[in-house]
C-alpha cells in the first residue's frame, strides 16, 4: 500500500520562524497532527530577525519565511499578527509589536489604553496571516480574525502581548483569562492555522 499524503507530511520537520514561546506553543498545538517534528529558531540555533517592510500582514509573514529559508532546507512557517483598533483607524495593525516600544508589550499596551481614554467605541479585532513556505518554493497561507473590544484595564494573568486588554466577544473574557485551548478555539492565529490546515489537505503538497 502506498504511503498516504498525511503520513508523508507527518514525517516532515517544520520550522517555526519565531522565538516567541507562547506563539510556538499555540502553533505546535494546532499542527501536531500534521507535522510530527515541529521546531523553532532557538532549537535550530538560527538567528534571524529581518526588517518587516511589508505593507500588510501577508507580506511581512512572507519576508520572515524567506529570510529563514536562506539558512535551512526545512519547510518554514511564519506569521504576522496585529491588533486593529477601530477608533485608532486600524492601528497599531502591522506595527503592533513596535507600536510604542520594540517588542515591549507592557509599554505598547499602556499606549493603547492611554489613546483610548475617554473613548466609548473600543471595538477591535486581531488579524493573523500564516505562511508556509516549502523548500521547493510552494507557498500556502491562512488568514484568521477574531472580534472583540479593548478593556479599560488589564485583566488576566495568562497569554502575552495585548491579550490582557483584548476582550473576546465569543469567549466572554479576555484572552489572558482564557486557557490555551480556549484561546486557540476562537483566536485569530487558531483560525489562520485551521485555514492553512484546510489548504494543506486540499493541495496535498
Amino acid at each position: 500500500m502506498p504511503i498516504s499524503f498525511f503520513t508523508k507530511q507527518k514525517k516532515m520537520k517544520l520550522l517555526i520562524a519565531s522565538n516567541n514561546n507562547h506563539k510556538i506553543e499555540e502553533i505546535k498545538a494546532a499542527l501536531c497532527n500534521i507535522f510530527e517534528d515541529i521546531t523553532s529558531l532557538k532549537e535550530e540555533s538560527i538567528a534571524c530577525d529581518p526588517e518587516e517592510t511589508g505593507s500588510d500582514f501577508y507580506e511581512n509573514a512572507l519576508i520572515k519565511a524567506k529570510a529563514v529559508q536562506k539558512m535551512t532546507n526545512l519547510p518554514i512557517l511564519a506569521d504576522d499578527t496585529g491588533l486593529c483598533v477601530n477608533a485608532l483607524g486600524g492601528l497599531p495593525g502591522i506595527h503592533s509589536a513596535r507600536y510604542a516600544s520594540d517588542h515591549n508589550s507592557a509599554v505598547n499596551r499602556e499606549k493603547i489604553l492611554r489613546e483610548l481614554k475617554g473613548i466609548t467605541n473600543r471595538e477591535a479585532y486581531f488579524q493573523c496571516v500564516v505562511v508556509l513556505l516549502y523548500p521547493n518554493g510552494t507557498i500556502l497561507s491562512g488568514t484568521g480574525r477574531v472580534d472583540g473590544y479593548i478593556t479599560e484595564v488589564e485583566m488576566g494573568q495568562g497569554g502575552f502581548g495585548y491579550d490582557c486588554i483584548f476582550y473576546s466577544d465569543e469567549l466572554k473574557k479576555t484572552f489572558a483569562e482564557a486557557t490555551v485551548a480556549e484561546k486557540l478555539s476562537v483566536s485569530h492565529r487558531g483560525r489562520a492555522l485551521q485555514d492553512l490546515v484546510n489548504k494543506i489537505h486540499d493541495k496535498h503538497v
